[in-house]
Protein backbone atom coordinates (compact mmCIF):
# COMPACT_ATOMS: atom_id res chain seq x y z
CA UNK A 1 0.00 0.00 0.00
CA UNK A 2 1.50 3.64 -1.23
CA UNK A 3 1.82 5.99 1.85
CA UNK A 4 -0.43 8.67 0.87
CA UNK A 5 -0.08 11.20 3.81
CA UNK A 6 -0.70 14.17 3.75
CA UNK A 7 0.49 15.65 7.02
CA UNK A 8 4.55 15.20 8.01
CA UNK A 9 5.78 15.37 11.75
CA UNK A 10 8.49 18.00 12.14
CA UNK A 11 11.63 17.71 13.66
CA UNK A 12 14.70 20.05 14.75
CA UNK A 13 14.64 23.34 13.88
CA UNK A 14 13.80 26.24 16.43
CA UNK A 15 11.77 25.14 19.60
CA UNK A 16 9.23 27.72 19.80
CA UNK A 17 8.05 26.48 16.14
CA UNK A 18 3.73 26.57 16.47
CA UNK A 19 3.08 22.96 14.65
CA UNK A 20 4.69 20.08 14.66
CA UNK A 21 2.62 18.17 12.71
CA UNK A 22 2.33 20.08 9.50
CA UNK A 23 0.43 19.46 5.79
CA UNK A 24 2.03 18.56 3.09
CA UNK A 25 1.83 18.76 -0.78
CA UNK A 26 3.54 15.52 -2.10
CA UNK A 27 5.23 13.12 0.11
CA UNK A 28 8.87 13.48 -0.19
CA UNK A 29 9.24 17.26 -1.35
CA UNK A 30 11.22 19.44 1.07
CA UNK A 31 9.53 21.40 2.92
CA UNK A 32 9.63 25.15 3.88
CA UNK A 33 8.19 26.54 6.84
CA UNK A 34 7.67 30.20 7.01
CA UNK A 35 8.72 31.21 10.74
CA UNK A 36 10.01 35.03 11.93
CA UNK A 37 11.40 36.50 8.91
CA UNK A 38 12.50 33.61 7.61
CA UNK A 39 11.83 29.86 6.71
CA UNK A 40 12.35 26.52 8.61
CA UNK A 41 13.70 24.74 5.57
CA UNK A 42 13.04 20.42 6.26
CA UNK A 43 13.53 17.23 4.13
CA UNK A 44 12.23 13.90 4.23
CA UNK A 45 13.94 10.66 5.92
CA UNK A 46 12.49 7.28 5.59
CA UNK A 47 11.57 7.27 9.03
CA UNK A 48 8.18 7.89 10.30
CA UNK A 49 6.28 8.16 13.73
CA UNK A 50 3.18 7.21 15.21
CA UNK A 51 1.22 10.45 16.26
CA UNK A 52 -2.54 11.35 17.73
CA UNK A 53 -3.47 11.57 13.71
CA UNK A 54 -1.45 8.15 12.74
CA UNK A 55 1.58 7.27 11.26
CA UNK A 56 3.38 10.26 10.07
CA UNK A 57 6.60 10.79 7.42
CA UNK A 58 9.36 12.40 9.68
CA UNK A 59 11.31 15.44 8.06
CA UNK A 60 14.10 16.47 9.68
CA UNK A 61 15.32 20.24 9.76
CA UNK A 62 18.37 21.14 7.63
CA UNK A 63 18.76 24.77 7.40
CA UNK A 64 16.94 28.29 8.03
CA UNK A 65 16.84 31.22 5.12
CA UNK A 66 16.23 34.99 6.30
CA UNK A 67 14.19 37.38 4.00
CA UNK A 68 15.55 40.30 3.20
CA UNK A 69 14.87 43.26 5.58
Amino acid sequence: MANTATKAVLEGGPEELPERVVPIERPGDDLKIPFRNGYEHFKATSREKDTGEGRLPVYEWWERTELPG
